[in-house]
């Protein structure tokens, strides 16, 4: 019987690929043909530009919008190559490589949500066909941003199994390119902690943890050693300036400070998005460290992911690649369970689908003259989605634990 199948599970790779390229191909003609800039793939090139010239990196100001420099240090001197690189050709390198990334956060995704033995190719490549569409990709691409890689290499880690002695530099060297990924370093630990409470299997998170915090500090110190100055006005002032990054009201800042920002008709939401966040970000760990302790790492993981969204002041609308393997665990529940639960959980599938392919968020009042500040509660809803998707997400996992432990 299995061999007999085998031919046809070999037919269906080819199909699967075919679909890909078609899905994949379509995407490209679409963002060509709405003459995207990848905007912030030109500000990654001139931070080369100003590392290579031995500029003031945070006194940059650059293309037609005058952005400034945000990420730390590390990160410029990995964009140096950039400046090789002839802008044509650079637009089409960033594009084919952020659908391969997809194609690899699709794979790590569902090899850390079924194991690496069900991670089929088969899979990835349908999975990548759809999910290409969804918001935060199309924006990840528009821009020419690198939130696929940072995704990537922390589920590089993730997915790996514990104790493996590599696990855990794909966490610190993303957190060294953006401070954000630094809390899946701080679920590790707590995980740990909370293993050795329990006299359990502590030492692997711990581990794990310990080596991202080595990555990042020996990516951060090498950044220090050939970029002093910057590295000096980073760390002691730009990254306590998050006004730098945008307005905190834009509909595209999917945190809750974006959502607090527009609901209070206010530019900066200040004690209420302060309290918000801290109250959010320790119960977001504690659902992802007892999920972690229940041995569920993928749930873990996005509910981590989940909440650094949530609390971040500021996740544009395209750091939210995070929904791929967020979709594609929901549809892995959805089979479990009987047959009114099986609906319900393909319901919540599609509907977190939609949400992220419907780009509602846009649909809103936004751009030049903060036209955010004067949204009505119906704009409002459309403009917090990717913020209420979450807490749904969050909701999810607990739903799921109590249900487990009641059955």
């Amino acid at each position: 019987m299995t061999v007999l199948a085998l031919p046809a599970a070999r037919r269906r790779v080819p199909l699967a690929a075919g679909a890909c390229l078609l899905s994949f191909t379509a995407f490209w003609l679409a963002q060509r043909a709405a003459d995207v800039s990848m905007i912030d793939l030109m500000v990654y090139r001139a931070e080369g530009e100003t590392v290579r010239a031995g500029g003031d990196l945070y006194a940059l100001r650059t293309t037609e919008a005058h952005l400034p420099t945000t990420y730390p240090p590390f990160a410029a001197l990995l964009f140096t190559p950039l400046t090789l690189l002839d802008t044509a050709v650079m637009r089409t390198l960033a594009t084919l490589g952020n659908l391969a990334l997809l194609i690899a956060l699709v794979h790590l995704s569902l090899r850390l949500v079924h194991g690496e033995r069900h991670a089929r190719m088969e899979g990835v490549l349908w999975a990548s066909a759809l999910v290409v569409w969804c918001e935060p990709v199309w924006t990840t691409l528009r821009y020419g941003q690198i939130n696929l890689l940072l995704a990537v290499l922390v589920l590089w880690d993730l997915s790996r199994r514990p104790g493996h002695r590599w696990a855990g530099v794909g966490i610190g060297v993303a957190a060294a390119i953006k401070l954000t990924p630094a809390l899946f370093a701080v679920l590790l630990l707590l995980t740990g902690a909370a293993e050795a409470v329990r006299r359990g299997p502590w030492r692997a998170a711990v581990r794990h943890a310990c080596v991202a915090a080595v990555a990042f500090a020996g990516a951060t110190l090498l950044a220090a050693v050939v970029l002093p100055y910057d590295s000096r006005r980073f760390w002691t002032r730009m990254v306590f300036e998050a006004g730098r990054v945008g307005l905190a009201e834009d509909t595209a800042n999917q945190s809750l400070r974006g959502v607090l920002a527009r609901l209070l008709h206010t530019g900066e939401p200040g004690t209420p998005w302060a309290l918000a966040a801290a109250a959010t970000g320790a119960l977001g760990l504690a659902v992802a460290v007892a999920a972690a302790l229940r041995g569920e790492r993928a749930w873990a993981a996005l509910c981590c992911a989940a909440t650094a969204l949530l609390v971040s002041p500021v996740s544009w609308s395209h750091h939210w690649v995070w929904c791929v393997p967020m979709v594609l665990l929901l549809r892995a529940e959805a089979v479990r369970g009987g047959e009114r639960a099986r609906w319900a959980r393909r319901a919540a599938v599609r509907a977190m689908y939609l949400v992220f392919c419907s780009y509602a968020l846009w649909w809103v009042p936004h751009g030049v003259g903060r036209l955010e500040l004067d949204q009505n509660y119906g704009q409002m809803t459309l403009s917090a989605l990717y913020v209420v998707t979450a807490f749904a997400f969050l909701c999810a996992a607990v739903t799921r634990w109590r249900t487990s432990r009641t059955a």
